[in-house]
């Protein structure tokens, strides 16, 4: 038994290590981002995005999106992008079963990074390429 801390351990830190930053999305696009102005730079280093950020902005600031969504209006196409609280999940199960003359005891511990439709956060909505409204649940 002394092996479950052991592999849970490693598996936290491998999803820590995985998970991206902003810094991480920077250095990997240091061009790109050395064309922003420093205002932007500023928000994008704190995950922060704003009306008027290109999608490039948005990605380095926030990330790959869980999902996008296209709508067509009268006014135009609308891009959206949703984000979801991508935190690591933890779940801890214990059970407990007879059988006879026996017992059985058994349990188990589960690491998630997905996420439910209940822990989307936040919207980021594209009219012709650039941010025109972002939307954040309120907890």
């Amino acid at each position: 038994m002394r092996f479950l801390p052991r592999i849970l351990a490693v598996t936290i830190l491998g999803l820590l290590a995985a998970c991206s930053t902003p810094e991480k999305r920077i250095g990997s696009n240091r061009a790109v981002f050395d064309k922003f102005p420093a205002d932007v730079q500023e928000k994008v280093r704190a995950g922060r995005v704003d009306l008027g950020f290109t999608e490039d902005m948005v990605l380095l600031a926030l990330g790959e999106p869980a999902r996008r969504l296209f709508r067509k209006t009268e006014t135009g196409d609308v891009e959206l992008w949703v984000y979801n609280d991508e935190g690591p999940h933890f779940s801890i199960g214990v059970g407990v079963g007879t059988g006879g003359r026996r017992s059985d005891v058994g349990g188990g511990v589960a690491v998630s990074t997905a996420g439910s439709g209940d822990d989307e956060k936040m919207r980021v909505e594209f009219r012709d390429g650039k941010v025109s409204a972002i939307e954040y649940v309120k907890k």
